[in-house]
């Protein structure tokens, strides 16, 4: 048996700093008010007493301020030294804010620094009482107290600056990069939207409707209606493997062949789908696919011609309550240079329902990670018989919605269409 893996490193942080305060809600009307803080915690624990915490705007420390009872040992702590040192890029323009805000201060900020073990006053008019003791760490300092007299030091390093302003840098880049890129993921997804079908050919025996919702701002789920002449429709729905950009642009690309190669869709659709393979396999990596399914639809006869490769098998949900599943009849797109399909063929009667759909529809799960499944989308489908198919797809979205109200993890597609 193999040595198991060892852990990754925990994480480790300081949850909070307490400082003892005879009023709390005094103590926090200063930090709020007076230091600009921000409330961390305000909750009553089961012992009944509150739990107050403060932090400063940055969130980096958490101070929890704590009343002890006047007989407990801790409440000889107040108005003492904390040890907490607040640090910051300009002590002087602190020192100016919080003391016209009313806080009290020791002594002025002061200028020191450390040359080989010896301390360099470079500062004059100290305020400091006698008593306080003066830090000896190189930079600019200053100390204050709070309302109950808990002391605080407040310090700047030129070097802690630098590192400031580094990070300043580096935050304005990485705001930069991230605006480019939503501004060109924005661009991406209107490009993308222009490749979904902008217009219905019109069929006098087959009602019909599609959507694409998608899990992020671009993603692999094609779905299409080709003209194929008068009174022939061509239906097309796929899923690209992988999501986001890689998959978007995927699916432009196999967009782009199967257009291209459509002209052979009525004659000739397995010599088209065998072209949108090998285009597809010659300008994609090797591990990238796509299932497909392809129809041709007669709006004379009603016939329906079909290969599916490799996709989710579609169904015709018959007037009588009967359900055939059009299976695959071929294997996926792009995977092999030497691939080859079949046509099958079936027929839709008025009062039939047609339904082609991703995974991203019967995957989608609830919060018991039970999937939506293909018996809730018949009956949700089933439930719409009479609603037209736009409104009958929207409805099926929401039951769908409310079914896994988690945050959408794939791309959500469906054509829907009833003959009549």
């Amino acid at each position: 048996m193999a040595a198991p893996a060892p852990f990754a490193q925990p994480f480790l942080g300081v949850h909070a700093v307490a400082v003892f305060v005879r009023d709390q809600e005094q103590a926090l009307r200063f930090y709020l008010d007076q230091l600009g803080f921000d409330l961390a915690f305000d909750a009553k624990l089961p012992s009944g007493r509150r739990w107050l915490a403060v932090a400063p705007p940055d969130g980096g420390t958490v101070l929890s301020l704590v009343a002890p009872a006047p007989e407990s040992p801790e409440y000889g702590l107040i108005g003492r030294s904390t040890g907490v040192v607040f640090i910051t890029e300009n002590v002087l323009a602190k020192f100016e804010e919080w003391r016209r805000k009313g806080v009290e201060f020791t002594y002025r900020p002061r200028l020191r620094r450390i040359a080989y073990g010896s301390v360099t006053r470079l500062s004059r008019n100290p305020v400091e009482s006698e008593q306080q003791e003066p830090p000896v760490w190189g930079g600019v300092f200053a100390r204050f107290r709070d309302l109950d007299g808990n002391m605080f030091s407040l310090v700047g390093f030129d070097e802690v600056n630098r590192q400031f302003e580094i990070q300043r840098r580096r935050a304005a880049e990485k705001a930069e990069a991230e605006r480019r890129a939503a501004h060109e993921l924005a661009i991406a997804k209107q490009v993308q939207a222009r490749l979904f079908p902008q217009s219905l050919p019109s069929m006098e025996t087959l009602h019909y409707g599609g959507a694409c919702i998608q899990a992020r701002q671009v993603g692999g789920d094609y779905h299409d209606y080709l003209d194929l002449g008068p009174g022939r429709l061509g239906l097309v729905i796929a899923d690209i493997s992988g999501k986001g950009i890689a998959a978007a642009l995927l699916m432009a690309n196999l967009q782009a062949n199967l257009r291209s190669q459509s002209a052979l869709a009525l004659a000739e659709p397995e010599r088209m789908l065998r072209s949108v393979n090998q285009l597809f396999h010659q300008n994609t990596t090797e591990s990238s696919y796509a299932t497909l399914f392809y129809a041709d639809y007669d709006d004379r006869t009603g016939r329906l011609r079909y290969a599916n490769c490799g996709h989710l098998a579609p169904l015709i949900l018959r007037r009588d309550g009967a359900v055939d599943r059009l299976e695959s009849t071929t294997t996926v797109l792009g995977l092999f240079a030497r691939w080859s399909c079949s046509m099958s063929e079936t027929m839709i009667r008025p009062g039939d329902t047609l339904l082609l759909y991703t995974d991203g529809v019967t995957e989608s799960p609830n919060d018991a990670d039970e999937e939506f499944g293909e018996q809730r989308l018949i009956d949700a489908v089933m439930s719409r018989r009479s609603d037209p198919p736009q409104t009958a797809i929207a409805q099926v979205v929401d039951q769908l919605r409310q079914f896994s109200p988690r945050e959408q993890f794939d791309d959500i597609t469906l054509i829907l269409g009833r003959a009549v």
